[in-house]
């Protein structure tokens, strides 16, 4: 197990030159100075690569960090540690990148933050003035930060630590996890009528998209948006047509505000089938801008009777190929695959999952993205055992799940890649 120095839980100096060392730079000429980037913004795509504005190769090696999606509305472990602390770690850990994931109800209600959810982090409350009785306030001055304030301080904390930040609109309901609740399954919840305790529609689903993307217009490290978690319906009520529409018209809408971000879509099925992009590829007015996505855990296989716990490799492979890998074996487009685990407890199942996709990660050398970061969730502070951080937020779990993915996170080859 790897114990990592102490960092202060203050926002000061020593915080900046403590992330400078984990950091790994450790020059005395420019001690406030931010660690300097192994890649060139603007990313767009060539062929099946995220390549920089060099040409070279930018493998995405992704770590979730989660929370602002969930009951708190905030990104997990504030509490205990200060936003440029967890950003040195992520980097420490050997992740060049974050996917984000918020909720839309985070944007509707964008609630005041309780001080006790970002007790690490109280310079986020300076500039308010926590002591006046709040009648004598003037009407609609705040008493804290709000939910999106401190998203876009996280944001900020990790691109200035050198990470590449990918914001993901994960659900409606701000919740860890509606997976049986329609009114989480897409983007829009309007043909449910009143059932909905959250309702939105492709237009509002839109609009938040370009709330949470307009602070950071000018910040070249966030590289683009995820679109939408898990998009899936009804059986058989959600066609890949359906989401590849909308998925453009909100592109679109974004690409408008800043056209260098690069655009996530994830497959239908909860993000395991890409397979609809062979015959309806996603088309945006600005090129060279699709990334497609998938994820994949243990029990995925939708439409078998053998979850991938059970299946050979070759079947497995198959699968694989068939929902997105064809993507970059014909060097059509980049995929990432956002989303996949094990818990640090596996059992053979989980072992046997994890050794199949580690292979095939190695054979086909695609984007990744590790759920999660976290250690708890946030609502019953239960353990998160897919969690590679310890409850401090600092020591990592390093195990079998970490080894196996810092085999994978540089590139195959070193060549650099041309876009066209």
């Amino acid at each position: 197990m790897v114990r990592d120095p102490g960092l202060p839980s203050v926002h000061t100096g020593e915080v900046r030159r403590r992330q400078q060392v984990a950091l790994g730079d450790q020059s005395n000429d420019a001690p406030n100075a931010p660690p300097k980037p192994q890649h060139t913004p603007p990313f767009t795509t060539a062929g099946r690569h995220i390549v920089d504005a060099n040409g070279k190769r930018f493998k995405l090696a992704s770590i979730n960090w989660y929370g602002a999606s969930d009951v708190h509305f905030v990104p997990g472990g504030l509490e205990k540690r200060h936003r440029t602390e967890i950003a040195a770690t992520i980097r420490r850990m050997g992740f060049n990148s974050v996917r984000f994931p918020y909720s839309d109800q985070m944007v509707i209600d964008n609630p005041i933050i309780p001080p006790e959810v970002i007790m690490a982090n109280l310079d986020l409350l300076d500039g308010y003035d926590l002591k006046t009785n709040a009648s004598s306030r003037p009407d609609g001055e705040p008493t804290g930060p709000r939910a999106l304030d401190v998203y876009k301080a996280c944001v900020e904390a990790m691109t200035d630590a050198g990470i590449a930040v990918i914001p993901n609109n994960h659900i409606t309901n701000a919740h860890w996890c509606d997976g049986k609740n329609l009114c989480d399954a897409s983007w829009k919840n309007t043909q449910y009528g009143g059932l909905c305790k959250v309702r939105q529609s492709t237009e509002t689903w839109i609009d938040h998209w370009k709330t949470i993307m307009e602070p950071h217009i000018n910040n070249p490290l966030v590289i683009g948006a995820d679109l939408r978690n898990e998009p899936r319906g009804l059986w058989g009520t959600m066609t890949w047509n359906m989401w590849a529409t909308a998925a453009e018209e909100a592109s679109e809408a974004l690409l408008k505000m800043q056209p260098k971000w690069l655009m996530f879509v994830e497959g239908t099925s909860s993000a395991n089938d890409c397979s609809g992009a062979r015959t309806r590829p996603v088309k945006l007015s600005v090129p060279n801008r699709v990334v497609y996505s998938s994820h994949v855990y243990q029990w995925s296989g939708w439409g078998a009777l053998s979850p991938y716990h059970s299946r050979p490799y070759p079947s497995f492979a198959l699968d694989m190929e068939r929902n997105w890998a064809y993507l970059i074996r014909g060097n059509i487009a980049p995929v990432w695959l956002g989303e996949f685990g094990s818990p640090h407890t596996g059992d053979g199942r989980d072992h046997h999952y994890w050794d199949n996709l580690m292979r095939f990660l190695r054979e086909s050398d695609a984007d990744w993205g590790y759920w999660a970061l976290n250690p708890r969730k946030p609502e019953m502070y239960d353990d998160e055992t897919y969690g590679l951080l310890r409850d401090d937020w600092e020591t990592v779990v390093d195990d079998w799940r970490y080894k196996d993915l810092m085999k994978i996170v540089q590139p195959q080859s070193s060549e650099e890649t041309t876009s066209a």
